[in-house]
């Protein structure tokens, strides 16, 4: 099986650019929606801006590990990403955009890129084999079908609020 180095997943929401931005950017939702990510905790205040820092706490199975954080891209109501590091090397980089999608919704898309390549990538690839337990082969299939139960879960959560406040 040849390694995936980048994944898109993409859903049509039905709520607003702003809103499904805002669901997206505070930070706690992470946990609620991501298969894999059981908390996320916020390193300084403020807005979740560019250069903001995170820690985000992952299970799989046994398997427990955290990831240090930062905001590489806020631009309210069009994309988020952050990029993802370990022990001072890079993992990934993970993001969304968000884009009209005819006149009451948006399309959300999911990205991922793998940034376990060069100097240290050894390294970054063992330890997402212990602390996560998945083969770097075999990752861009966990990440997948990760982003499909994140985007469902989003899609559901934002699309209750909006009608809720109908």
């Amino acid at each position: 099986m040849t390694r995936l180095w980048t994944l898109r997943e993409s859903v049509t929401v039905h709520a607003s650019a702003e809103a499904v931005y805002a669901a997206v950017t505070d930070l706690r939702n992470m946990a609620r929606w991501s298969p894999e990510c059981i908390g996320i905790r916020r390193l300084g205040g403020g807005p979740v801006a560019e250069g903001a820092r995170f820690l985000g706490f992952n299970r799989k199975g046994p398997f427990v590990w955290f990831t240090d954080c930062r905001v590489t891209v806020a631009r309210a109501s069009q994309e988020f990403a952050f990029h993802v590091g370990a022990f001072g090397l890079p993992v990934a980089s993970w993001g969304y955009l968000i884009e009209p999608d005819g006149p009451d919704a948006v399309r959300v898309t999911e990205y991922w890129e793998d940034l376990r390549t060069g100097r240290g990538s050894r390294l970054t690839d063992l330890l997402g084999r212990v602390f996560s337990g998945t083969r770097p082969a075999d990752r861009a299939g966990v990440n997948r079908a990760g982003m499909r139960a994140t985007l469902g879960r989003l899609r559901t959560a934002v699309e209750s609020t909006q009608a809720a406040r109908g």
